[in-house]
């Protein structure tokens, strides 16, 4: 079982009620508060992918209410594009969905984005090891980056303090139960990797849950520029 299977389930619910773009973009773990598409820049005319997109909608937000020249929505999930596809495949060309690894699809796009950001998707899930060098790749020079992710793990236990995965749960196409890697790494991990990668101005905002409960958490709302 693959990872990308994992996903077959997610969003089926929503999708079936729900065609709508969304009106607003959120990068907080409720999407209910902080910044919106602002901390993006100037997106006229850009290039812009959405790492790890599951069903599109941030991705058909910002198609649909900025002005980029493209916006590529990435994600390896074959039933989760097939999703995004059925939603908005009609706001082709200036929405194209990609199914692909992360990682592979960065290396075939060399200096080819101008903006690159993850909502809790691809950043989250994959060996940061290999993704973030990655966006430095498909990123032109001055290019940015912004992603959001736990800063905590929804059980409530602490993030970790070195590039180390936790397992969290996950289901099969079947329904059997299963788990995945998932990547929540204290914020000064993440300014090192980043720095590694050669990313520069890196600054990360804690925004605390908007609200208590089982699997609420705090979010880390990280930006960095591509050098050059």
């Amino acid at each position: 079982m693959t990872t990308s299977d994992l996903w077959h389930h997610f969003g089926r619910t929503r999708a079936a009620t729900d065609r709508d773009v969304p009106d607003s973009f959120y990068w907080t773990w409720g999407q209910d508060s902080g910044p919106g598409t602002e901390v993006l820049g100037d997106m006229d005319g850009a290039c812009v992918g959405d790492l790890g997109a599951g069903s599109a909608r941030h991705a058909a937000h910002v198609a649909t209410r900025h002005r980029p020249a493209r916006v590529i929505a990435v994600d390896s999930s074959p039933a989760q594009t097939e999703m995004a596809t059925r939603l908005f495949g009609h706001l082709a060309p200036r929405l194209q969905i990609v199914a692909s690894d992360v990682v592979g699809h960065l290396h075939a796009m060399d200096l080819s984005y101008d903006a690159l950001y993850s909502v809790f998707g691809a950043v989250d899930f994959t060996d940061p090891r290999e993704l973030l060098p990655a966006t430095a790749v498909a990123l032109r020079p001055g290019g940015r980056l912004v992603f959001s992710t736990l800063a905590h793990y929804l059980s409530g236990s602490p993030a970790q303090p070195d590039v180390t995965a936790g397992r969290v749960g996950a289901k099969t196409p079947d329904g059997q139960k299963t788990t995945m890697a998932r990547w929540v790494l204290e914020e000064q991990v993440w300014v090192k990797l980043l720095d590694q990668a050669g990313f520069t101005d890196i600054s990360v905002e804690v925004w605390p849950a908007t609200s208590d409960g089982p699997r609420t958490a705090a979010t880390l709302l990280v930006r960095a520029r591509r050098t050059g």
